[in-house]
């Protein structure tokens, strides 16, 4: 690789969008909410909050969490995205690695699959529920919860182990 091509890689990794997503569905199933950010290549953060009149679970709020992100990021001119989003189910059917034969899913998936197929370099990555939680804040705050107390699951584990010794 020359260095042109570094050149050239460093611009397009410069040019891409970055898209934070998540959804709640409250109870589950239940009610669902979507929390979007959408960071412009430059650094401006925009940040969007949905309560749907609609109905389902977990899954299917994740999904169409998803859906709206893209949706949104091709309204601004996004044509270099990364994605993330801390639902391994998400990212693992979007991609192909795994199916579903829950009707409503699979084709809310199918939907997903179409919509990225038009953003010419886009990347789907799963990430741990405690690096997204701007994201999570807006789909509960959508519902009117406030934001989870959360922190990696090791430090809940070794406040766990400390209750416990103190005992």
């Amino acid at each position: 690789m020359g260095a042109d091509d570094n050149q050239a890689g460093d611009t397009l990794a410069s040019l891409s969008w970055q898209l934070w997503i998540d959804g709640t569905a409250l109870p589950n199933p239940g009610r669902i909410s979507l929390g979007l950010v959408l960071l412009s290549p430059d650094g401006n953060s925009q940040q969007r909050e949905q309560l749907l009149d609609q109905r389902g679970c977990n899954n299917e709020a994740e999904l169409r969490a998803l859906l709206a992100g893209l949706a949104w990021a091709w309204e601004v001119g996004a044509r270099s995205l990364t994605i993330f989003s801390d639902s391994d189910f998400v990212v693992r059917h979007v991609r192909g690695e795994q199916s579903t034969q829950i009707a409503h899913l699979a084709a809310l998936i199918a939907k997903a699959q179409s919509a990225l197929a038009h953003i010419p370099a886009h990347q789907l990555n799963w990430i741990p529920r405690h690096k997204n939680s701007q994201a999570d804040a807006l789909a509960r705050s959508a519902q009117g919860l406030s934001p989870k107390l959360s922190a990696p699951k090791h430090q809940r584990n070794q406040r766990r182990q400390g209750r416990r010794k103190r005992s």
